[in-house]
Order: C-alpha cells, then sequence, then structure tokens
C-alpha cells in the first residue's frame, strides 16, 4: 500500500511540474489529504427541478476535432437526451485555452445560471478549483484532474474512465497485426494519463506478441493535427507500421493510410476516416458520468468527489474492429481478454513489471501484485516507461 501511495504522489508531483512547464496553470498544492487537510466529505445539494436545471461545459477544443472534444460532446447529447433537456438548458464553452481564458469561461457560466459546470481538459483543474470556492452552490465537475478530494470542496468533484482497460485490448490488435514488431505511439504530454494508456497498449500488445517494442513521440499539445501527422509520418520512418494515439484528431490515422501501414485509434471510430488503416480505436462513454452527476443535482444528491468506471461498466469501450484488415483472431483474443479483465482475472498492471518515470524514479510491481492504477483515485497514476518502450528525441 506505502507503495502504491508513495507511486501516485511521484506521478501527482512529476505532472504538476510538467504543466508549468507547458505553460499551463501554475501547479497546485499536492499535499495529500491529512488530519490537517481533510478529504472532502460528499454532501448533497438542494435539488434542481429538470425544467429550471442548466448545465455548462467548458472544452479544449470543439467537435469538429473528432477525438476528445466530439467524443466528450456526445456524453453531452446522451445525458440531455436521457433527462430530456432542452437545448437552451445546455450551455457550452469550445476551444477554451488551458489558461486565464478558463477562469472567464467558467464565470460566464456562473452568470448564465448553470447549476453544474463540467470542465473537460486536464490544465482546467486550477482554475475550476479557484471559481468552485467562490460558488459553493454550484456544483463543478473536472475530468482527468487529481485535487478534488484534498480541497475541502464539497462542490468540487474529478471524474474519468479506465481507458486502460480499452487501450490494453487495442494493443492486442496492434500486436497481431504488426510485421516488422514496431509499434509507434503519437503522445500528448509526458502526464501520467498518457503514460498510463500508452503502456496499457503496449502491455496488450505484448501480450499476444512477445517480441513487440514501441517508441514514443511527444506533440506537447493536446490536438494538433500538423503536428500529430509529423510526430506520426516520423514513427513510421522509424519503421513502426502500426501507430496508436492519445492526441485528439484523425490525422495519425489519415498519415498512416498514406503511408501503406496500420493505425489504433482513441475516442472515436477513425476507419471512416482511413479505411485501410484504422483497425480499431479505444473510447470512453462520458454520458454516463454526466447523466449521473446531472440527476444527482436534480434529485439534491450528493457527487462522488472522485468518480473513475471501466470496461465492466461500460464506461470504456472499443469501436467495432475492421474485420477487412485485422489479423486472422484478433476479435477472438480481444473478446477473451475483455472477459478476463472484466472478472478481475487479468490485471493490466500486472507484475512481474519494472518501469522508470521521465524524472527518474523506479517502480518494480512484484510477480503475484499489480499496480492499482486508479482504484484510490479517479485520475490515473502509472507513469513510468517499461521495458520496451523508448520516448524519440
Amino acid at each position: 500500500m506505502k507503495k502504491r501511495i508513495l507511486s501516485a504522489l511521484l506521478c501527482v508531483t512529476m505532472i504538476a511540474s510538467l504543466v508549468v512547464g507547458c505553460g499551463a496553470p501554475a501547479a497546485a498544492d499536492t499535499t495529500p489529504a491529512t488530519e490537517e487537510t481533510p478529504a472532502t466529505e460528499e454532501v448533497a445539494v438542494e435539488a434542481v427541478s429538470v425544467e429550471n436545471i442548466k448545465v455548462g461545459f467548458v472544452h479544449v477544443s470543439d467537435p469538429s476535432d473528432m477525438g476528445y472534444t466530439y467524443n466528450h460532446d456526445l456524453g453531452t447529447k446522451a445525458m440531455q437526451e436521457a433527462l430530456g433537456l432542452t437545448d437552451d438548458q445546455i450551455v457550452n464553452k469550445f476551444n477554451v485555452p488551458e489558461g486565464a481564458e478558463c477562469d472567464t469561461a467558467l464565470r460566464e457560466l456562473v452568470d448564465a445560471g448553470c447549476n453544474i459546470i463540467f470542465a473537460t481538459s486536464f490544465g482546467f483543474e486550477d482554475y475550476v478549483k479557484e471559481v468552485a470556492a467562490e460558488y459553493p452552490e454550484i456544483q463543478f465537475c473536472h475530468a482527468t484532474g487529481y485535487q478534488a478530494a484534498g480541497s475541502g470542496l464539497s462542490n468540487m468533484h474529478n471524474y474519468f474512465a479506465s481507458i486502460y482497460e480499452a487501450r490494453y485490448l487495442a494493443g492486442i490488435a496492434a500486436g497481431l497485426k504488426t510485421e516488422t514488431n514496431k509499434l509507434g505511439y503519437v503522445a500528448a504530454f509526458p502526464f501520467a494519463e498518457v503514460i498510463s494508456g500508452y503502456t496499457a497498449f503496449y502491455l496488450g500488445a505484448k501480450s499476444v506478441n512477445p517480441d513487440v517494442t514501441m517508441e514514443i513521440m511527444y506533440t506537447n499539445s493536446w490536438n494538433d493535427p500538423t503536428v500529430e501527422a509529423q510526430v506520426a509520418k516520423a514513427l513510421i520512418e522509424k519503421g513502426c507500421d502500426v501507430v496508436s494515439q492519445h492526441s485528439d484528431s484523425t490525422a495519425p490515422a489519415t498519415t498512416a493510410e498514406d503511408n501503406g501501414v496500420w493505425q489504433v485509434g482513441y475516442n472515436n471510430d477513425m476507419i471512416d476516416a482511413a479505411p485501410n488503416a484504422s483497425l480499431i480505436s479505444a473510447r470512453i462513454n462520458w454520458g454516463i458520468y454526466v447523466t449521473e452527476a446531472v440527476e444527482a443535482v436534480i434529485n439534491g444528491e450528493a457527487i462522488p468527489a472522485d468518480w473513475c468506471k471501466g470496461l465492466a461498466d461500460g464506461a470504456v469501450y472499443l469501436s467495432p474492429l475492421n474485420t477487412a484488415i485485422a489479423a486472422e483472431g484478433t476479435q477472438e483474443a480481444i473478446d477473451a481478454a475483455a472477459e478476463a479483465i472484466k472478472s478481475g482475472e487479468l490485471k493490466v498492471f500486472a507484475g512481474p513489471l519494472k518501469g522508470v518515470s521521465p524524472e527518474g524514479v523506479e517502480l518494480e510491481v512484484a510477480e503475484g501484485d499489480y499496480f492499482h492504477e486508479q482504484e484510490e483515485a479517479s485520475a490515473p497514476s502509472w507513469c513510468y516507461i517499461v521495458e520496451g518502450c523508448s520516448v524519440a528525441e
């Protein structure tokens, strides 16, 4: 247990320092909850009728990215349909940078009368925490962050999904398809959220192809199609014949198709964009959480400080396999692994496993044990590069 807590704190510290370096908000206090800084208690809120509730969203991009914001917006639409809300009860702020503009967007949603506000990008969290402290009657939900539980704010909440489970399954498709035994990964930032995902992807590939290796290159942006295409091309030139991604656009998919290799996507079924390259995609069903959180406000119920669900709850899933190009036996291998994950028989980060963080911190998971990813908090905390993976300059 101590090892898991220590590794999570180290990853949080690394994330905070990296955020500052990338020009995002200044690092928040990452001190864990103690007797002096108690964890936030769940507090029921005053109920708001379905007819009167107003829901706000702050997004780093817009649905035209056909990636992260597109997928998150699908969750909004699912919630709206499930609860019968009208269009004027939903207020979206799209293309908001991870800077002071977020503070402005949040306050505009407050002024618009929103009872609950979702901020969907990692770099929004410090602004969410600040504004939430000023408006305790409004619920603030932040995706991918880690500060809510120790904030002391009963109206601030973090949410994410165990996407690493779907990444592992998607990696199986890549491991069975590669001919060079070399995978490439277009990664946004060296944050735990990204590292956890690509490590799970690699471990899935390795489970069916022990000889596979993977090279990672960072774009230092969540959504930059030009850079994503450049990075994908560079990886292909290094011999990678299956390219995956933690980035928001379809550029890696179309680049793979243009260069005669294969691709595994994220957030969206990318077969339409690259029918001869895209094998499968790992996705999150955001509608589950968004609906639960809005329903909680309608019913006057508490919203958890941390929320995370995975494959067994349908919160993460895979797009349909492109059977026209996938290797024989891929669907069967994915189905078997999925059942093992759901039952608890298969742990993605199972030992023996060794890794080194970007800051040089080593972690070893013993055989018979596993790294308890997202079991103690909604935010991913695996931030270690494992043997077989290398980060390209």
